[in-house]
């Protein structure tokens, strides 16, 4: 037995949204909610009845500890949260949320952020060894945000990789944090660790270049031959290429959208649950894209899903816009 099944690491923000459709610079108040890929599929993972952990690294301020806080309501264990000095800050973003012709726009006040500032020495003691994690979870996020934090991941993923864990990455490509040529750099040594890699059409594409989906995940698996990869396309589905060679198809299942931060990491945790509890490549895929879909119906970034629901969208026996 395992303490945990996934552990997840990375940073975790406040978000301060307008409400309704307000625009910033007009708003007089804000919605918080807690938000990071990494501790949303954290979440994603427990609320299906997995043992999911969170590390990061937080200010021990009263919002360091909102956030770890929020986390651990659902169920997540935060014990390896790595606590700051006081005078560090956490990182935050504000959401403008729009309807079109006008595009919803992210802010970011996240530079020299307590997570940005982690650094090898910070990961716990006695954490990353044998038994301890079924898998280690990290995202292209955290290699962004500062030199520091990129070793701390790769550092993680050696330690987990020697400690006989599997380890899961995303790249999770944030345009307003480095350019795609340098995520794909970047990227490259923790795609050649990883056991399974999430890698969104949308991202390849300007990592390294335009291709059609089939081509990019070839691609993406002769490069790193030894990664199941995984390609999300948006309504278009989503692809698995196993290392054997076997590619896997999977429709996208449409939702009224009132939530789409957090979709993909919602993909991510159904897809994890599923491959990890039934080691079934095509039922991951339809775990996956039933959290996504469950997801977008949620406002905030966590995906609080009913596990009993997604599991009837994912038999195909869900009724929409009944009452329960």
């Amino acid at each position: 037995m395992t303490r945990y099944d996934v552990l997840t690491f990375g940073e975790s923000m406040m978000r301060l949204t307008p409400p309704g459709f307000l625009r910033i610079e007009q708003t007089r108040s804000f919605d918080i909610w807690v938000g990071g890929t990494e501790s949303n599929t954290a979440v994603g993972l427990a609320r299906l009845g997995m043992n999911a952990a969170w590390l990061s690294r937080l200010p021990a301020t009263p919002v360091g500890r909102y956030i770890s806080n929020r986390i651990a309501q659902y169920g997540v264990d935060v014990s390896n949260v790595v606590w700051a000095d006081e005078d560090e800050r956490l990182g935050i973003y504000f959401h403008e949320k729009a309807q079109a012709p006008r595009a919803s726009e992210i802010i970011y006040d996240r530079r020299d952020s307590a997570m940005s500032r982690m650094s090898p020495e910070d990961l716990p003691d006695g954490l990353f060894e044998a038994g301890i994690s079924r898998m280690l979870h990290v995202t292209g996020i955290t290699l962004a945000i500062s030199d520091s934090a990129r070793e701390t991941v790769r550092e993680a993923m050696r330690r987990a990789k020697a400690a006989g864990w599997r380890v899961s990455f995303d790249s999770n490509y944030r345009s307003k944090l480095w350019s795609g040529a340098a995520a794909a750099r970047g990227c490259d040594l923790a795609m050649s660790l990883a056991d399974v890699i999430f890698c969104p059409l949308g991202d390849y594409r300007v990592m390294f270049g335009e291709a059609a989906k089939e081509t990019a995940i070839e691609s993406l698996a002769r490069n790193y031959p030894q990664a199941l990869i995984i390609m999300t396309m948006g309504a278009d589905g989503a692809l698995a290429r196993a290392p054997a060679g076997e590619l896997l198809r999977q429709p996208a299942i449409l939702a009224d959208e009132v939530g789409r931060i957090g979709g993909g990491d919602a993909f991510t945790a159904g897809f994890l649950y599923a491959w990890l509890s039934f080691d079934d490549l095509e039922l991951a895929l339809k775990w996956g894209v039933a959290m996504s879909a469950h997801k977008y119906t949620i406002p905030g970034d966590l995906p609080l899903v009913d596990r009993e629901a997604v599991a009837a969208l994912v038999a195909g026996a869900a009724g929409g816009g009944l009452i329960r």
